[in-house]
């Protein structure tokens, strides 16, 4: 370009660039992603952020590589800010077409300014991941940018919503980026993540497995528990994240935000009485008692294929978010294990970070039992989810709706680690264990000594249930603050969550807690 070319010339130049960056990638490229099913890294933002409210950043940026062959404008990721809803929010977004969406040094350097910036204004990060991972050709460079994003990512944590969205593969050390944030969203049939592929695998261990089996939305979204999310299609994903971003806050010093609704606040939930069984025995569905008590019976599963012996989620009540634990009996009786304790603790502390209060309905025998869950570490897993509550500063109510048994009952937000108000059903059962186990322990002689041994046990069966299986011993104590109606829970919640709104509480300096990981 010559020094004294006029300014309309050098607008010109302008363009031809721009338009060079906006459509880096090459024609074979573009039909290539066209030709999976996929949408173009542009097309995915504008069709996740509100219509025209995208700013681009480093939209000239190429690697400064000495040896690369290719310099296309953009470095293979794009970045920038833009509106959901007319919130502020940072996306990046992979770039299949160029370099297959690999991570180089000038394109890590572009997310670590977005997060950054992220981070210094408040506002949540998106990552739509659709990349090869490290760029092979710029060796530890590549691996030095990655390591600058999950630096970012664990400094974010807790302090802004990050949202990770896998939309193509996901392979290697880019898998750890998505694991640290606090949401991931996979599509089911074209998204993938793992750290060896099938042929590695089946090199170093012997066994034969298919992509989708190994690291495929079905399988992380059900089995690993790594996948939060997954949908058919790229758009319904998209949508889904625009959602899910409707109950979250901006970052860790706002509330969320707060919906009108038509859904009164009084409104008696009559249904609850008919919905549970005459004998405990029986299962009922847990996710049936949740979206007749929220607003509108609009309700948001985490993880809903994954540990389903615990229920949690995204809600409303009285226009405001909260989020939902529950025991779902219709699932192993509602128990704890292993993964359900993995996947409440997550929960509640992801809640607990974003100032969103917890509602945790309690139906739960105990923890399971077996070699493979002792052995599987189910104390230090269980503890997860009691040390999430105990460390837990957000307003919390708990609803006990039948069984309420020993250490589970305790772990499910007991009025002894901090619930700020605890309501029973008069069918609540609040015991050490459940009635015939008790029954066979404590009376286990005179058992044996009756004349009758099963006529005495079921009678002493429905003595312990009589004195024991009941809420009124835990009422009389003070561990439940109130016995209710179920057509009242709703109203008893909302109200609770009025007088809660203003709780504060002060945490002891410490550099961190110690979680049992």
């Amino acid at each position: 370009m010559v020094a004294d070319q006029p300014l309309s010339d050098r607008i010109d130049d302008l363009r031809q660039r721009r338009e060079q960056a906006l459509n880096a990638g090459s024609e074979r490229a573009v039909q290539r992603q066209y030709d999976k099913g996929k949408m173009l890294a542009r097309e995915r933002i504008d069709y996740l952020l509100d219509e025209g409210s995208f700013h681009e950043l480093d939209l000239f940026a190429r690697t400064q590589h000495p040896e690369a062959e290719q310099r296309p404008y953009t470095d293979g990721v794009i970045t920038g800010w833009g509106a959901i809803d007319g919130r502020k929010v940072f996306v990046s977004s992979q770039d299949f077409t160029i370099a297959g969406g690999s991570t180089g040094e000038t394109n890590a350097a572009k997310i670590h300014k977005l997060m950054d910036l992220a981070m210094s204004v408040g506002a949540p990060y998106i990552g739509l991941n659709d990349g090869g991972g490290a760029r092979i050709p710029e060796g530890v460079v590549s691996l030095d940018g990655y390591g600058g994003i999950f630096y970012r990512n664990v400094q974010a944590s807790g302090v802004i919503p990050q949202i990770s969205v896998v939309l193509g593969p996901c392979a290697g050390g880019a898998v750890y980026s998505p694991a640290m944030t606090d949401f991931i969203f996979m599509v089911r049939e074209s998204s993938h993540m793992f750290i060896t592929g099938p042929d590695v695998v089946k090199t170093v261990t012997g066994e034969e497995v298919t992509l989708e089996e190994l690291g495929g939305a079905g399988s992380h979204s059900s089995r690993s528990g790594v996948a939060t999310f997954t949908a058919a299609d790229e758009k319904a994903v998209l949508d889904d994240v625009r959602y899910l971003m409707s109950f979250l806050p901006s970052n860790n010093m706002e509330e969320p935000p707060r919906l009108e609704t038509d859904d009164d606040a009084e409104r008696r939930c009559t249904g609850l009485v008919d919905l549970m069984p005459a004998s405990s025995n029986m299962p009922y569905d847990m996710k049936a008692v949740v979206t007749e008590v929220v607003d509108d019976g609009e309700f948001l599963e985490y993880h809903p294929n994954w540990a389903k012996s615990i229920v949690c989620g995204f809600a409303r009540m009285d226009g405001q978010t909260v989020g939902v634990v529950a025991n779902q009996p219709m699932v192993l009786a509602g128990v704890l294990d292993i993964e359900s304790s993995s996947k409440g603790a997550r929960f509640v502390r992801t809640c607990d970070a974003f100032n969103i209060p917890l509602l945790t309905f309690v139906d739960v025998p105990g923890f399971l039992p077996g070699v493979d869950q002792e052995y599987g570490g189910i104390i230090r897993h269980g503890a997860k989810l009691l040390y999430a509550y105990c460390e837990a500063t957000v307003p919390r109510i708990q609803i006990i709706t039948r069984k309420a048994y020993g250490g589970a009952y305790v772990v499910m937000d007991s009025k002894g680690v901090g619930s700020d108000l605890a309501f029973a059903w008069p069918s609540a059962e609040i015991a050490v264990m459940g009635p015939e186990g008790a029954t066979d322990i404590v009376h286990r002689r005179e058992i044996q000594a009756a004349a009758d041994p099963e006529t005495r046990r079921a009678e002493l069966v429905e003595e312990y249930k009589e004195h024991f299986a009941n809420p009124w011993v835990a009422a009389e104590r003070g561990y439940v603050d109130d016995v209710i109606d179920p057509a009242e829970t709703r109203s008893k919640i909302v109200s609770g969550l009025r007088m809660l709104a203003s709780k504060q509480e002060e945490l002891p300096r410490r550099k961190h807690g110690n979680v049992p990981l």
